[in-house]
Order: structure tokens, then C-alpha cells, then sequence
């Protein structure tokens, strides 16, 4: 991973600029990139990235939305989507039945800063459905207006666990689609199995509750759809952080579509 982003995530003061992070999917085949907005932070003018991959067989396609770099110092589910993504370009048939829209980095000026506040001084993640003045949450939020996803999945990494965990919220099956990510990416970094972790009651590495303000989908939705938040521990190694999104990606992408096809079946 180190080789193909050349990172300052390795302990020197350098940060990854945006466009240098982005540089490996400009031409990859399949997918369409587009910048949303326009906003200031301290006379620099920012967007934010949106890439558009639509796999095979996807008439009638499964809409979700994947979402990175929401706080600027967790540059793992940036680097994470990157790479899913390039493996999408690879191989579609990863993405056969869906429709997805990839926002690598929703916090732009953090994430060039390294800072988990947007350069305003704002945790985006905490100004979600409050009127929030903030463009990027504005931003975010048209899109989850919009876009009538099926599901959300957003990357996280928390300097507080020792192992992988994560959060579930909406549809009744999205704990179903958890449960077998966590255990695939196991394989790679331990689970979190405390009965508390950062705040909340948890259950072999599942949290059903969530903080005020997160990036989620609005009440006001006709579909429930699925909701989960994926944490990495933020002190592990950042390659290994990476290949185990990338893997719980793949596992929930891979079950959902399993699920539809056995529901649509009965």
C-alpha cells in the first residue's frame, strides 16, 4: 500500500493531498468520477470526489453509497475505497446487481491537514440533520436525499479499540450483514468483543446505538435501507487496516445480494 499511495502515514509530517490520493483512478474503465460543490476553507477551494461504478446485471440495480475520510486523520477508508475501487475496474462481476457511488473523502481540508475537524474547526460527523451551515455536510446531505440508496456503509477507524467493530442502524437484516464482515476480517485484525466500546453496549463487536449527528440517511425515507458504520483500529498497521475494509466491502456487498436473491426466491 505504501508503494502504490506515497503516503506521509508512515510517521512524517507530510500529508497526502487529495489529488495525489485520487491520481490512481483517473482512466480506470467503468468508472465515472465527479466533483460535487465548491467551498472555501482559508482562500483554498475544495469539492468533494464522487466516483459512479454500475456492476454487471444491474437493470434494476442495489444503490449504495460508500464513505470515507468523513474525519480527516482516518486515512484508512479513503486508501480503502481506493483500492475497492480499482478492484472494481478489474473485476466488475464484484459489483454484479449494484449501483455504487464512492466518496472517498468527505472531509477534504481534514483529511490534507490530518486533523479529524474540517479546517472550520467542525467534527462533520456530529452535523447531520441539525441545519448545519457547513458545506460538506450540505453536500452529503442532498446526496442522501437523493440518491435513494438501498444502503450506506461508511469507514472508520477509532484510536480508542484494540480490534475491528462496528455499527448497525436501519433495516432489521443489516446486523446479517455485519456479523459476516467482522468475521471475515478477522482474519486480519482481531475482533473488539468488549461489552463496551467507545461509549456503547456492544455484542461480539456489534453497537446498535450511534452518536447525534452522524452521517445517515434521513427519517424521512420510504425504504428503510441498511446502515453500518465499520471500525478499524486506528493504531494498527495501516495496510493491514485497509485489506481488512476492503475485505468487510466485499463480504457485505456479496451477502446482500445473496439475501436479495433468497428473499426474491421464497
Amino acid at each position: 500500500m505504501t508503494n502504490r499511495f506515497p503516503t506521509a502515514f508512515d510517521g512524517s509530517n507530510e500529508h497526502l493531498s487529495l489529488e495525489r490520493l485520487l491520481k490512481p483512478l483517473w482512466g480506470l474503465g467503468g468508472l465515472r468520477a465527479e466533483w460535487l460543490g465548491s467551498f472555501k476553507h482559508q482562500d483554498q477551494t475544495y469539492q468533494l470526489p464522487r466516483f459512479s461504478f454500475r456492476g454487471p446485471n444491474s437493470s434494476d440495480p442495489i444503490r449504495v453509497g460508500l464513505f470515507g475520510a468523513i474525519h480527516g486523520d482516518e486515512p484508512s477508508g479513503a486508501l480503502a475505497l481506493i483500492k475497492f475501487l480499482q478492484e472494481l475496474a478489474e473485476d466488475p462481476r464484484l459489483a454484479e446487481n449494484f449501483h455504487l457511488e464512492v466518496y472517498p473523502v468527505c472531509n477534504p481540508s481534514g483529511f490534507e491537514d490530518g486533523t479529524r475537524h474540517s479546517r472550520r474547526g467542525y467534527d462533520l460527523n456530529r452535523e447531520f440533520w441539525s441545519a448545519s451551515t457547513e458545506a460538506e455536510v450540505q453536500i452529503l446531505e442532498h446526496e442522501l436525499r437523493t440518491q435513494h440508496f438501498n444502503g450506506i456503509i461508511q469507514l472508520h477507524a477509532d484510536d480508542t479499540s484494540e480490534g475491528i467493530y462496528g455499527f448497525v442502524r436501519g433495516h432489521t437484516l443489516t446486523e446479517n450483514l455485519l456479523r459476516p464482515a467482522l468475521r471475515e476480517a478477522g482474519r486480519i485484525l482481531p475482533r473488539n468483543v468488549d461489552a463496551t466500546i467507545d461509549g456503547f453496549a456492544a455484542r461480539d463487536g456489534i453497537i446498535r446505538d450511534h452518536y447525534e449527528g452522524v452521517l445517515t440517511t434521513p427519517l424521512q425515507m420510504d425504504a428503510l435501507p441498511f446502515e453500518i458504520i465499520f471500525e478499524t483500529p486506528q493504531l494498527a498497521p495501516l495496510d493491514l487496516q485497509v485489506e481488512a475494509l476492503v475485505i468487510a466491502l466485499r463480504t457485505i456487498l456479496s451477502e446482500y445480494r445473496r439475501l436479495v436473491s433468497f428473499a426474491a426466491n421464497i
